[in-house]
This record gives C-alpha cells, sequence and structure tokens, in this order.
C-alpha cells in the first residue's frame, strides 16, 4: 500500500530539527525509515517547517515505528493514497457493487 504522510514541525521545533535532519546521511536516513518501507518520494516547505512524503509499505508496524521515530516533534498525517490507474480500479469495483 502507499501512503502519504503530511507533516508539520511541532511549534518552537524547527531549529532543533534542521541540524538533526541536515546532518543525516543516506544510510541513517534509510535505517531511520526502515528496511520494509520504500520511500518515493519526500518534498519540504522548508521555511514553515511542513512537508509530504510518500512511501509504500505492506506493514503497518512498520510505518508505525518509523513515525515514532519524529512524533516528539512533528505533528503527522498520515493517509492510504492511490496511484491514477489504482483509483480507477477501486472505482470500478466499487460502481459494481453499487
Amino acid at each position: 500500500m502507499k501512503f502519504m504522510i503530511n507533516w508539520r514541525v511541532h511549534e518552537g521545533k524547527l531549529h532543533q530539527v534542521m541540524p538533526h535532519f541536515s546532518q543525516m546521511t543516506p544510510e541513517q536516513d534509510q535505517a531511520d525509515i526502515g528496511s520494509r518501507i520504500k520511500l518515493i518520494g519526500r518534498w519540504h516547505d522548508l521555511a514553515r517547517g511542513r512537508g509530504v512524503a510518500i512511501c509504500e509499505t505492506g506493514s503497518a508496524e512498520a510505518l508505525a515505528a518509523w513515525s515514532l521515530n519524529w512524533n516528539h516533534v512533528l505533528d503527522l498525517d498520515i493517509a492510504v493514497v492511490f496511484d491514477d490507474q489504482e483509483g480507477r480500479e477501486v472505482v470500478k469495483n466499487h460502481l459494481k457493487k453499487s
């Protein structure tokens, strides 16, 4: 499943988070994410301390573990998302049942 994670840095924590995030190596970032999550992309609104990530995983536990790494400084809003093809199939199957 694909997930969209909207995040926002807690009030007053931006300058605490920036050094930690900016100094992470790709290896540290991957270890933080975990082996069961594929990061598709991540975009940052640095000035406002917010952004979005799209990832893919079949493990709710892995997604929860990654979230817990950051929830002390970030508010996270996580939703299941679909690409166009997947979304069309879901809608078609739903309409067949109606």
